[in-house]
């Protein structure tokens, strides 16, 4: 593969790192909460799209070469709300993934050359459709 160094895709890359990290965090935080009010199987299924966001967020820092990159992007701040709003932020998120940024970061990655890249990009937005349709199933 080639270098992915001083390109819009590290930089969109990275961001996506950063971003199923938060993810990660999120969901754990959400499952938490469903536990909290008693749906157990709610919890389950957060805590499983969890530990699918640190395998996504495995990929993409795998991508990455090192050094030092910087990236301006934007990420929810929301706050942790009741289980139906926690759902329905989750599902907004994974849309936001599936049909708007990672098909872009696919394109960019594409017409850079990094076709390995691209490839990544579209096949975790494929598993983020499926969150959001889980999610929204629960609501």
């Amino acid at each position: 593969m080639p270098s992915i160094v001083g390109t819009q895709t590290e930089k969109n890359v990275l961001a996506a790192f950063a971003g199923e990290s938060q993810a990660r965090n999120r969901y754990t935080f959400f499952a938490s909460v469903a536990r909290r009010e008693g749906y157990e199987q709610i919890a389950a299924i957060l805590s499983d799209t969890a530990d699918n966001e640190k395998e996504h967020a495995e990929v993409f820092f795998k991508l990455l070469e090192g050094g030092e990159v910087e990236v301006s992007a934007g990420y929810p701040a929301g706050a942790i709300r009741d289980t139906a709003a926690n759902l329905e932020a989750a599902a907004d998120g994974e849309r936001l993934e599936w049909a708007t940024l990672y098909p872009n970061f696919a394109e960019t990655a594409r017409n850079e050359g990094l076709n390995e890249v691209a490839v990544a990009f579209t096949e975790i937005a494929e598993v983020e459709e499926e969150h959001e349709r889980r999610y929204r199933k629960l609501l």
